[in-house]
């Protein structure tokens, strides 16, 4: 009988692969498009979603989790 490396996988454990990302308003969503069920338990990584590199979209409220960089596009003949 072969293994598959995972431990949880040999043992029908009922888990997650993907990282687990939750929202504003907790809506969650896995990076595991193969996911069948978003509950925190059956994912070993959870994270928030202003922790994302770049933020999220549902935190640009928030200032205290998202940081702006402006950068001035450059005009003609400044390049």
């Amino acid at each position: 009988m072969g293994t598959t490396g995972c431990s949880s996988c040999d043992s029908a454990f009922d888990h997650c692969h993907g990282t687990l990302i939750v929202h504003a308003g907790r809506i969650s969503e896995c990076t595991d498009e193969l996911c069948i069920d978003p509950a925190h338990a059956r994912h070993a990584f959870v994270i928030d979603c202003g922790d994302l590199a770049g933020g999220c979209r549902c935190t640009e409220g928030d200032g205290t989790r998202r940081r702006v960089f402006a950068v001035p596009y450059p005009g003609r003949g400044e390049l």
